[in-house]
């Protein structure tokens, strides 16, 4: 399915008249939002996404002025946010039972991450899971503008779970000069430009957060989880949250089994807490 949605821009100079815009829009009551989703997901009906992301505009304005301290223009920011809503709006599922700001939080941040790590003018910033993680959080975790203490550095190194002189070197970078992103034109060999480092370009967030939660899935735990399920209990979960793209509504299980979809739900909600309970003990 495809479409084209039209909504407000964030340009230079009306960035504060753009704000102002989008929060004098109203938010969705969870009725309205379940039957526009529906209306999207059943009618492809363009209009009932233009409505959805509208009204959740205001929600990725919030969540990009949390980046402003790289140094990033906040329109820019908020344009690339905007495209993790239009995502998460295509994807959104009402009968899940999650709010769609709840699920659009997602999309939105990892369309900004991947901005920010393209174009914030440091060399190799991040190149693991765990340093993009101390990348994104070293800023809020400092107490203030001086440099952290051996103390310190041992605290957030622990709670990020990554080494002591990652700590360090990433301080470093933060607090240091920009470095030109790419090489300049007298350079002899452009391998050795800083955008040599950073993450493939092409790596787009959705295709690489399908990836992660594909290996979430093969974990050892959750296979073993879902074996000591009963033979009913097991394939309502699958086709309910393991079957991606392709997941059964709780009235199709119901139509299935001859029972309705209240029962559906209650087992369904017995086999995910018996599941969390040996995830649980197995962490």
């Amino acid at each position: 399915m495809s479409y084209a949605l039209s909504f407000p821009v964030p340009a230079t100079g009306s960035l504060d008249q753009y704000i102002h815009s989008v929060n004098r829009m109203p938010m969705l009551s969870e009725q309205q939002e379940v039957e526009l989703a529906t209306r999207l997901r059943d009618e492809g009906d363009v209009d009932a996404a233009r409505q959805m992301v509208m009204s959740h505009l205001r929600v990725v304005v919030s969540i990009a002025r949390g980046y402003l301290g790289y140094g990033l223009p906040h329109a820019d920011l908020i344009q690339e946010g905007n495209i993790g809503l239009m995502k998460a709006v295509k994807r959104f599922d009402p009968t899940r039972g999650v709010r769609l700001v709840s699920f659009a939080m997602h999309w939105i941040k990892a369309e900004i991450h991947e901005y920010v790590l393209k174009n914030w003018r440091l060399v190799k910033v991040a190149t693991t899971k765990a340093q993009r993680k101390l990348f994104f959080n070293l800023r809020s975790m400092k107490l203030d503008s001086s440099t952290l203490n051996p103390t310190e550095v041992d605290e957030i190194a622990a709670k990020l779970g990554v080494k002591p002189e990652e700590v360090v070197e990433m301080e470093t970078r933060l607090g240091g000069r920009d470095v030109p992103l790419e090489g300049g034109s007298d350079d002899d060999d452009d391998r050795f430009a800083p955008i040599a480092y950073l993450p493939d370009p092409h790596a787009e967030p959705s295709t690489v957060l399908e990836q992660t939660q594909h290996a979430q899935l093969q974990d050892s735990g959750l296979r073993n989880a879902l074996a000591n399920l009963d033979e009913r209990s097991r394939v309502i979960v699958q086709r309910r949250w393991l079957n991606e793209g392709d997941s059964a509504t709780l009235h199709e299980l119901a139509a299935e089994y001859g029972v309705s979809a209240e029962r559906i739900r209650q087992i369904e909600a017995k086999a995910m807490q018996k599941m969390r309970t040996m995830l649980a003990e197995v962490a």
